[in-house]
């Protein structure tokens, strides 16, 4: 079963006590899937006549009637009873180990919109795109569809969600790690080996001998530790030198070794 079923299970067997929230979900379901509500009789789920149910519940609602809608949804309570409705009706979300993405379809703009007004009396933020003629209400940010699901009372698949999204956020943070600590070794080991073919050039030319003490003795320690970080590399002198001190004396290497393939 997929993430998106898991949540619609959990949500239809989510019973509502009060009169009005109840229409606001029932109103919901009608105005956005009408011909395709499931019908489900072992969790008690049985949505058949939809025009008996609009005479018993007095709904003769459309998103074009919005002062309608807005009477029908003003409590809280029937905010996210409606917002639960809709999205039993026509919603869907990714499975978060793969991505987050939680969307509504809605025939018409004005439905996509009055959606979006009950999701910002939350605080929060879709967005609306038009995808093969429906008007598309989505969030894509894994805390705002935590709250979504909290909003339409999906509390087990928000737990679920926010668990998966634990272990996705922790391994992208592991792997940024593992890519700056390589990037980082690559970015050493290049400019190690510049600088020993700098060394190397000078000692070929004049002898690393003749540079002065300071140079010839970080020369001699980048000759022996070839891939050690600058800071280490400092350590190795006596008496120990600061990174910026290394990197100081290394560049003075790179401009006498410079000039010397400028004269040659």
């Amino acid at each position: 079963m997929s993430f998106s079923s898991e949540v619609k299970e959990e949500l239809i067997k989510h019973y509502t006590k009060k009169g009005d929230a109840q229409k606001a979900e029932l109103a919901a379901l009608i105005l956005l899937d009408e011909k395709n509500v499931e019908k489900d009789f072992e969790r008690g789920v049985f949505i058949y006549n939809f025009t008996s149910l609009r005479k018993t519940f007095n709904i003769n609602l459309d998103f074009e009637a919005l002062e309608n809608l807005a009477k029908l949804t003003k409590q809280p309570e029937c905010k996210r009873s409606f917002l639960r409705g809709a999205f039993i009706a026509r919603g869907s979300i990714n499975d978060p180990e793969k991505g987050y993405h939680m969307e509504i379809a809605c025939d018409d703009r004005g439905g996509a919109v009055f959606l979006q007004g009950l999701l910002a009396d939350f605080d929060l933020n879709p967005k609306i795109t038009v995808r093969r003629d429906k008007f598309i209400l989505y969030l894509k940010e894994g805390t705002d569809i935590s709250d979504a699901l909290n909003i339409i009372e999906a509390p087990l698949a928000m737990m679920n969600f926010e668990n998966a999204r634990i272990v996705r956020e922790m391994r992208g943070s592991v792997n940024r790690q593992v890519n700056c600590e390589t990037a980082n070794i690559n970015k050493t080991i290049t400019a190690s080996m510049r600088q020993i073919e700098d060394i190397k050039l000078i000692d070929k030319i004049i002898g690393i001998e003749k540079l002065d003490d300071h140079l010839k003795a970080i020369a001699k320690a980048r000759l022996e530790h070839q891939d050690m970080p600058l800071a280490e590399l400092g350590e190795t002198l006596t008496p120990p030198v600061g990174k910026s001190g290394v990197n100081h004396r290394l560049r003075k290497i790179s401009q006498i070794a410079e000039k010397l393939r400028a004269a040659d």
